[in-house]
């Protein structure tokens, strides 16, 4: 039975007003679902819910703002369906415009951070190991659990909005030390030395994702040079194939200095073996074209990208000279276009035909100047979604060979990965 202190039953009584009521009645009846014995306190939140599905995500909002309700504990925003610093970009329908940007605002008012961003783990401040949060959008979960090492359920449209505004969370599922257990151990093959190894990262993602379902996975062979990028593509992938929220990359990841640690001193449940074959297998399931196919465009950034890949980007468009053949989007977040703009990044790309797009993704609303043919992208997480969600067909390789395809306009191969 669900034990409430004095001040959750002020809350859930309307003392603190209606929409902090409303908020606690929804908090509640999932801490209840959930078998939850109490709740606890988070001391941030990330919202899902400023991606516009309809007028029932628009109205929910509309009735805490309408209640003067706030947030009550720092909380980011992930994207929402417009690029509100290059507002020209959007193409879908003007109604659906004006109801997309009013959601955005409306989260705006409720005190939460315009950050508009799927990745806030790269924003100033993180959660820190053992931090209890309640975040919403799969990538940001995951990265949360498993990267930094804080707790957070996969949280999703409207709970993770009632967290927000009472600070509140059941204390279940992954908030729960012994439920952090991983269940099933992959072992990985050595991909290190390959080039274009960010696509490895992603393919593996996607088969942990399969195999796992919602378990807590462990992974044992990772190169111990793994970047965090590395880690944000394979958890967005695993997130995306199945419904992983927390993965376990042993040596690396900060609760697993061991298998037998990752574990918790438990058996695991089965292993699989995965080799260089599966994952090249992976990589050949998600194309649908072959080299020398024309190109549209090429889309990067699912996760949002970081100033470090906006480097490496920097550094691959240095050995063309000549202009793109295709289009080349980028995805980020308003705060580190910021940054790029500090150092000359951004403008350098932007000289290239580059076009930034911020506080959404291509892969979910109508951005991109040509919806339809065929797209590349390094992104495993965007080779999954894109196909059903605005109809492009998609080619999937490193990021190497998404710059080399754009320069050719065509779809490019390095046969050292395939």
């Amino acid at each position: 039975m669900l034990t409430l202190s004095a001040h959750d039953r002020a809350m859930l009584d309307g003392d603190l007003g209606p929409g902090v009521a409303l908020a606690m009645r929804i908090v509640t009846r999932i801490a209840n679902v959930m078998s939850a014995h109490e709740l606890i306190a988070v001391t941030s939140a990330h919202i899902d819910g400023c991606l516009y599905h309809g007028a029932t995500s628009l109205d929910f909002v509309e009735r805490f703002v309408q209640a003067g309700t706030k947030v009550v504990i720092p909380t980011t925003l992930n994207v929402g369906s417009l690029d509100l610093i290059h507002p020209e970009l959007y193409h879908g329908p003007a109604s659906t415009g004006k109801a997309a940007h009013r959601l955005m605002d409306a989260h705006v008012e409720l005190g939460c951070e315009s950050s508009f961003t799927c990745a806030p783990y790269q924003l100033k401040h993180r959660p820190k190991l053992g931090e209890q949060i309640a975040w919403a959008e799969s990538n940001a979960i995951v990265f949360a659990n498993s990267v930094l090492g804080a707790r957070t359920n996969r949280y999703g449209d409207f709970l993770d909005l009632a967290a927000a505004i009472t600070g509140r969370a059941p204390y279940a599922g992954l908030h729960v030390a012994e439920n952090r257990a991983a269940r099933i151990v992959f072992e990985a093959p050595d991909f290190s030395a390959l080039p274009g190894r960010d696509i490895f990262f992603a393919a593996l993602g996607l088969l942990v994702g399969k195999e796992a379902g919602a378990s807590v996975a462990a992974i044992v062979g990772l190169p111990l040079d793994t970047t965090e990028d590395e880690l944000k593509a394979l958890g967005a992938a695993a997130a995306s194939s199945g419904a992983v929220a927390l993965f376990h990359a042993v040596g690396i990841t900060p609760e697993a200095p061991t298998l037998d640690a990752a574990l918790q001193g438990r058996p695991p449940m089965r292993t699989v073996a995965v080799s260089l074959d599966d994952l090249r297998e992976v990589r050949r399931k998600l194309n649908h074209a072959g080299p020398g196919d024309p190109l549209v465009a090429v889309s990067l950034g699912t996760p949002h990208f970081s100033v470090t890949e906006f480097e490496q980007l920097l550094q691959l468009f240095a050995q063309y000279s000549g202009p793109l053949r295709c289009d080349f989007y980028v995805n980020t977040s308003r705060y580190i276009l910021w940054l790029l703009e500090q150092t000359g990044v951004a403008e350098k790309l932007a000289d290239r035909g580059v076009q930034i797009v911020v506080d959404t993704c291509t892969y979910i609303t109508p951005v991109m100047k040509k919806m339809t043919g065929l797209v590349m992208t390094n992104s495993g997480k965007w080779a999954h979604y894109a196909p059903a969600n605005i109809g492009v067909t998609v080619a999937y390789g490193s990021m190497s060979e998404c710059v080399r395809s754009a320069f050719e306009g065509k779809v490019w191969f390095d046969e050292q990965i395939s």
